[in-house]
This record gives C-alpha cells, sequence and structure tokens, in this order.
C-alpha cells in the first residue's frame, strides 16, 4: 500500500507540472526580407504552407520580419539586421534582396521564394547544385519576357515600337534588356528603352515614350516597380499604352496583361524548402527549382478603356480574365 501510495502521490506531481511538451521546445526563427511595405498574399500563402507542415506560430515557429517599405537602400542594413538576430533561415522576396541576404551571410540558410537569374548574380553556382548556403525557387522572369513581347503584339499587331520601363539599379536589368532586345530584333520591333531611378522620373519615362511614339511596353518586375505598381499603372492608362508586367500585382491596381509564374504558388513552394532545412538539410544539396507552369491574366475592363480589342485567341491562352 505505502508503494502504491507513493507511486499515485508521484502521479498527482507529475499532472500537477505545466505541460510544456512542444511550447517547451526548439521555436524556429524565420526572417523575412523585402523591399514592400508590409505583409501580401504571397507572404500569407509561406505562412499558411509552414502551417500545414506542422509550424504553429507562438508555438514553434516565429517570423521576423523586414520590410524596406520601397526604400531600397535599405535592403543591404536589414539583411545585417536578421544576421545579427541569428535567425534560422532567411526568405527573400525578390533577386535584389537575395543578393543583400547572400552579401550579408555566407552561413544563414537563405530560401528564395521568387528570383530572376540567380546564376547570373552569383547567388547559386547552378540550379541543380547551388552550393554555399542558397537555395529555393525562381521565377524565370527574364527567360520569359520574349513570351511577354509577343503577346503584346498579338494583342497590338500593329505596334512596331515597343517602350520597356525598369528600375535603373535592377540588377537583373542588363538580362531583361538582353532578352527584350532578341525578340525585338526576331519580331522587327523597335525598342524603345527608359529607366527610372527615382518615382520623380516616372512622368518624364512616360512622357518620353509617347514622344518616341511607343505603341506598346513591357514592363520589368523589380523592387522600385513593384513598389510604385500603381503610379505605372496609372501613367501606362493615361498615355493609352497597353502594357504587359512581369508581376501579378499590377492586375490588382488596374493592369492590362500579367505573364508569368504565380508569386503566390512560388512563395508556398519556398515554405517546403524551410521545412527541409529547418529539419536538417543543406541548401546546398537543394536543387533550385523553376516554376512548372506560367500564367496569363488579362483585365478587360482596362482593354475597353484604352480602346484595346483583346483577340480571342488570346483570351483562349488566358488562364484568368477580369471582366
Amino acid at each position: 500500500m505505502a508503494t502504491r501510495r507513493k507511486m499515485l502521490i508521484a502521479l498527482g506531481a507529475l499532472a500537477a507540472l505545466p505541460v510544456y511538451s512542444q511550447q517547451s521546445g526548439k521555436v524556429w526563427r524565420v526572417g523575412y526580407l523585402a523591399t514592400a511595405a508590409g505583409p501580401s498574399k504571397s507572404v500569407d500563402a509561406l505562412r499558411e504552407k509552414l502551417r500545414t507542415l506542422g509550424y504553429v506560430e507562438g508555438r514553434n515557429i516565429a517570423f521576423e520580419y523586414r520590410w524596406a517599405a520601397g526604400r531600397e537602400e535599405r535592403v543591404q542594413a536589414l539583411a545585417e539586421e536578421l544576421v545579427r538576430l541569428n535567425v534560422d533561415v532567411i526568405v527573400t522576396a525578390t533577386t535584389f534582396v537575395a543578393v543583400a541576404a547572400k552579401r550579408a551571410t555566407g552561413t544563414i540558410p537563405i530560401v528564395m521564394a521568387s528570383s530572376a537569374n540567380p546564376i547570373g548574380l552569383g547567388v547559386i553556382a547552378s540550379l541543380a547544385r547551388p552550393g554555399g548556403n542558397v537555395t529555393g525557387v525562381t521565377n524565370n522572369n527574364t527567360e520569359t519576357d520574349g513570351k511577354r513581347l509577343l503577346l503584346l503584339r498579338e494583342v497590338v499587331p500593329k505596334a512596331m515600337r515597343v517602350a520597356t520601363l525598369a528600375w535603373a539599379e535592377s540588377p537583373v536589368k542588363p538580362l531583361f534588356l538582353e532578352q527584350i532586345r532578341a525578340a525585338a530584333k526576331q519580331m522587327g520591333v523597335t525598342l524603345v528603352n527608359r529607366e527610372v531611378s527615382a518615382p520623380a522620373g516616372l512622368a518624364d519615362a512616360f512622357a518620353a515614350m509617347q514622344g518616341a511614339r511607343a505603341q506598346g511596353l513591357v514592363v520589368q518586375s523589380d523592387p522600385f516597380t513593384n513598389n510604385h505598381a500603381k503610379r505605372i499603372a496609372d501613367l501606362a492608362a493615361q498615355h493609352r499604352l497597353p502594357a504587359i508586367y512581369q508581376s501579378s500585382n499590377w492586375m490588382d491596381v488596374g493592369g492590362l496583361m500579367f505573364y508569368g509564374a504565380n508569386s503566390i504558388e512560388l512563395h508556398r513552394h519556398a515554405a517546403t524548402y524551410v521545412d527541409r532545412i529547418l529539419k536538417g538539410a543543406r541548401p546546398a544539396d537543394l536543387p533550385v527549382e523553376e516554376p512548372t507552369k506560367y500564367e496569363l491574366v488579362i483585365n478587360l475592363k482596362t482593354a475597353k478603356a484604352l480602346g484595346v480589342t483583346i483577340p480571342q485567341a488570346v483570351l483562349l491562352q488566358a488562364n484568368e480574365v477580369i471582366k
């Protein structure tokens, strides 16, 4: 009886102790670095996927967000801040921030949630064997610029002069222009290239496009243009320039057409890389993956405002048509 009584007392004491289990276990810290001003649908998708993989905020995972809020010059300092916090992994939203994160650390794992030309910029050695501390997914934006120009020409068949718009400081601008020039040469299209480095230069850039008699526009997706998407879409409408974009965020602010990889899906897939790294995988051993599909979104409301008729052949290619 005495032995049984002691056992019951011991069990009662154990029951009275706090239940730490997962709460007292490791809480992984994930840094998220972006030039945006705050969370987006893409960030929500990353968090949602991590939840399905068993990561519960406040229990076993915590996020350290660093938003540059449209000030690209702050990105490097924010990357270094995450390194000082010694987070377990850093997720980067664009090529520009991936370059900054890579420059800030060679040891903390970095997962690219959406990146263009990471090989050319020295972020990874190759897709199959990235090496170093960076892996993730690419958006292949620069590789699909020829398709964007082709789609624009299908919508505006008479467009023989097409403008391009890019941020002057974009690390992928040279490849963007190279791909567009190659496609334009094949199509017999004359390009009107315009670069901007500050918001004040956007109006002048569009005035120059109009002065050069541009009949269409291809906009490169980069931190600067993404952060000024509405202003760019408004200026395109004001100058009656049919435009196609590399990023779907323009469709939320009245853009005419988007063609490319879905950023939400890319972020969702990036979450699986975070999971594998937190479970012990090395970034160097995880091949960088390319998009498996591309989407075409067309805004018929914007087309009507521009006086543009979208051919049925193009509409049939669309994944989504905004009416």
